[in-house]
């Protein structure tokens, strides 16, 4: 058969066929068996792979840990956890709004200065525990020299218990920084051991290898769990005794100063009525008192 001119379209035609007709089998491989059926391949369906059951759980990954740690780093970190579980719940008590500045104290004390009973109200102060009693106290003992300097006693007062709070609040910081860094010691010891094991073998044994690593990264593990609530109730605890601090420091302003003018307005009706009842004795006598002899 001789092919012209005439026949190269159609051939053309043919061959863009043939070619869609191979990328398309390709991209589809259900329809690749049509079009390889005179080359007898057939193709089975992929069976999906099997998914493994996960050995152990959560109570094994626990006893694992356990027995990573040993005796002497998890006497280390129990020993960080319970005073990082003491140092939380004793802040939580102390930094409380309502044990820090107490509403009774308040609306007992102003009730108490507005009748110009003083003294019944520092001991009412002295007698109280609260931290804004303590800077109350402070302040009244300096308020007969002035309001600014019974104002400066009561804010040293503040800043007093505000350094006594951040000694408790530091400690976070350090099991924070501390955690991580004990970890890490636990996980280089063990790497250290297991290469040690590796080198005085001729075979490694890659089983027995990974376990000895999945120990030493236990360590790191529980390491970096003691500081993510650490670093957390630090910074939560810093910020609430800054907001403390402040609303101590402002109700105590307000309260020293209403005491403050109530006792000049005292003093000054008291004065008056010296005044009145006690002539003065240095006043010169008049002219029609002295009598001629």
């Amino acid at each position: 058969m001789v092919f012209t001119d005439a026949h190269r379209p159609r051939l053309t035609i043919l061959l863009l066929l043939c070619l869609g007709c191979f990328l398309f089998s390709s991209n589809y491989p259900a329809l690749a068996p049509l079009v390889h059926a005179q080359e007898g391949e057939e193709e089975k369906p992929k069976e999906a792979p099997k998914k493994e059951g996960r050995k152990g759980g959560a109570f094994e990954l626990f006893l694992h840990t356990v027995r990573s740690l040993g005796w002497v780093y998890g006497a280390i970190l129990l020993a960080i956890s319970i005073a990082l579980l003491t140092l939380v719940v004793l802040l939580l008590m102390e930094l409380r709004m309502t044990a820090a500045i107490p509403a009774g104290f308040i609306e007992d004390f102003t009730e108490t200065v507005n009748k110009r009973r003083f003294k019944e109200a520092f001991e009412m102060s002295k007698e109280d525990g609260s931290y804004l009693a303590r800077v109350m106290t402070t302040g009244m003992q300096r308020l007969q020299y002035g309001i600014e300097d019974a104002r400066e006693a009561s804010f040293n007062m503040v800043d007093s218990i505000r350094a006594g709070k951040e000694n408790l609040i530091n400690y976070l910081a350090v099991i924070g920084t501390l955690g991580p860094l004990l970890g890490l010691v636990g996980t280089v010891g063990g790497m250290i051991a297991s290469f040690m094991t590796m080198a005085q073998s001729d075979r490694v044994n890659a089983q027995a290898l990974a376990g000895d690593i999945s120990h030493a990264l236990a360590v790191t593990m529980v390491g970096i769990g003691l500081s993510v609530p650490a670093i957390f109730f630090h910074t939560f605890f810093k910020n609430r005794l800054t907001r403390l601090c402040h609303d101590i420091s402002n109700v105590a302003d307000d309260l020293l100063t209403q005491m403050y003018h109530n006792s000049k307005k005292t003093g000054t009706a008291s004065v008056a009525e010296t005044d009145v009842s006690t002539p003065s004795r240095t006043a010169p006598a008049s002219p029609a008192a002295v009598k001629p002899k």
